[in-house]
């Protein structure tokens, strides 16, 4: 049998952290806030670094209620995105050079999002995770959990649904 030699890790890793920093700065408000990603395989976790500006109510003090929709609503597009673009970054028809406009997907759009805001978000870093429920063609259903010291006490979660981009012309 002859088998083809794999590709070496450092090359792997190249490529996935090239297409999913492509994906976060095809949205600049997430710079702008702060947010950052951890990548572990297919699995990513969102990060909305703490900064004084993220508050809302300094009495309590707490993050404002837009920032944690914001910070929810980044980590589903994100996820879409990821899940969208992974059997072509794993496969390489996608490395660090073809990486472009012309060959991310474009970002899916927001039809709603609905977000529980359980308590609240204290000043330090969050961390988020989404779970597409559903993914086709036109449709996509996502449940987002934010949560800062302890992953099973979340302090706000989010549930949303998305218009799919139509697939690109090739």
């Amino acid at each position: 049998m002859n088998h083809s030699k794999p590709e070496p890790v450092q090359i792997v890793k190249q490529r996935r952290d090239a297409a999913l920093g492509a994906l976060v700065n095809g949205i600049p408000y997430a710079k702008f806030l702060g947010i950052s990603f951890e990548r572990r395989g297919d699995e990513l976790t969102t990060i909305l670094n703490y900064k004084d500006s993220l508050i809302g109510n300094p009495v309590l003090p707490a993050l404002h209620g837009g920032v944690t929709a914001a910070f929810l609503e980044t980590t589903a597009l994100i996820e879409l995105g990821w899940q969208h673009l992974w059997s072509e970054i794993e496969s390489g028809r996608l490395d660090a050079e073809t990486l472009g406009p012309k060959t991310l997907p474009r970002m899916p759009k927001t039809i709603d999002i609905t977000v529980d805001y359980l308590r609240t978000g204290l000043p330090r870093d969050a961390y988020a995770r989404a779970r597409v429920n559903r993914s086709g063609r036109r449709y996509a259903s996502v449940h987002v959990e934010t949560w800062q010291d302890n992953r099973q006490r979340p302090f706000a979660q989010a549930s949303g649904h998305f218009l799919m981009p139509p697939p690109s012309e090739e």
